[in-house]
């Protein structure tokens, strides 16, 4: 009978360490410190620093860009009407000529002596004349008589205009001022029409052709003010204005082509240059946030805005996209705070804290 007495006393004892252990745990399990759920529940939780901004709106404009030619806005190839040898070339590579400067002289021998000869015919047949309309009023000279004279001096003076059109030719003058290219002859050469002795381009003001998509027709127009800029000048672009639209569209490409006039004093335009256009169209107010404030899922966009100094998650349409900008159509107001550095660390609800002043240039100024 002693046996089962001791195996009573010794579970006895083990049940009874056993409680006491459980006790202590239980004891210390709720002198714990509350975990970050508890304290967000009693909202203890520390705010996160975050940067904000408020919203305004801001007077844009949607830009057109594009890849456009540089045409000169007067260009020849400086030619010969009649074959002949070249005299005398009074122009250096890439001079700048004005407006009737002689460039090249052709030999003019044969053209003075054709003058000359017709000169000559001209001035007898006009005496003839003269004399016959005198003896007309007396009956020495009939009417007929007279009249092939008349004729005869005509035709003359017309051959003398053309033998002084000739000569003229022999002097080959710039129809405009610009400056001409290289020089392709030498005294001695012999050009015929259609021989290329150089080219002439008046540079002053550009031309610029470039495509535009038809869905963007409607918005250009001409007076609109553009900016060009090449790759040879990427410094400060050029200014300038669209100056007509094509009457007609591609229905390859469903683009038009739109011309604009670019002032070009400084000579940084050349014909042929590849120029980068950017079209400013008419500027509207919108809301416009700075990029890194979205927050993006799949394919919808949300901002974090600090209503009270809790974040409020929002939903927000967006438009046009600038480097580090991007427009709001719907889904803020302007006066409302929006967070825009941070956003990783804070949640829909949770409380946050301004960490700095709003930055001057933030929404894209200066």
């Amino acid at each position: 009978m002693a046996e089962p007495r001791h195996i009573v006393t010794a579970a006895s004892l083990v049940v009874a360490v056993l409680a006491a252990g459980w006790a202590f745990h239980s004891t210390r399990r709720a002198e714990a410190p509350a975990g970050p759920e508890r304290a967000s529940a009693r909202g203890t939780e520390a705010p996160a620093a975050v940067v904000t901004t408020v919203v305004q709106n801001e007077r844009v404009s949607h830009e057109l860009r594009a890849l456009g030619t540089a045409i000169a806005n007067e260009s020849i190839e400086v030619t010969s009407k009649t074959a002949n040898l070249v005299a005398a070339v009074h122009f250096r590579d890439g001079e700048l000529v004005r407006r009737g400067a002689v460039l090249v002289e052709l030999d003019s021998a044969q053209a003075r002596a054709d003058l000359a000869e017709a000169n000559a015919a001209l001035t007898e047949s006009t005496s003839q004349y003269l004399r016959a309309r005198d003896l007309l009023a007396t009956n020495v000279v009939s009417q007929s008589q007279f009249e092939q004279l008349e004729a005869t001096m005509k035709a003359n003076r017309a051959r003398a205009d053309a033998a002084e059109a000739r000569l003229a030719d022999t002097v080959i003058r710039a129809p405009f001022g610009g400056r001409v290219g290289l020089r392709r002859v030498s005294v001695g050469s012999l050009v015929n029409p259609g021989t290329v002795i150089t080219t002439l381009d008046d540079t002053s003001v550009m031309k610029v052709d470039f495509s535009v998509p038809e869905n963007d027709l409607a918005s250009v127009r001409p007076g609109l003010e553009l900016s060009a800029r090449t790759a040879a000048q990427p410094g400060e672009p050029l200014t300038g204005r669209v100056l007509t639209i094509d009457s007609r569209i591609d229905p390859a490409t469903r683009s038009v082509t739109v011309r604009a006039l670019v002032p070009n004093q400084a000579g940084a335009l050349r014909p042929g240059m590849l120029v980068n256009v950017t079209l400013a169209r008419d500027p509207y107010e919108a809301i416009v946030i700075p990029e890194q404030a979205l927050v993006p899922e799949q394919s919808r966009q949300f901002v974090y805005v600090d209503s009270g100094g809790r974040a409020s998650k929002r939903e927000v349409q967006i438009g046009r996209r600038e480097p580090g900008r991007v427009e709001i159509v719907g889904g803020l107001d302007t006066g409302e705070r929006i967070i825009v550095e941070g956003t990783q660390k804070v949640r829909d609800g949770s409380p946050v804290q301004d960490a700095g002043a709003d930055r001057q240039g933030v929404n894209g100024g200066d």
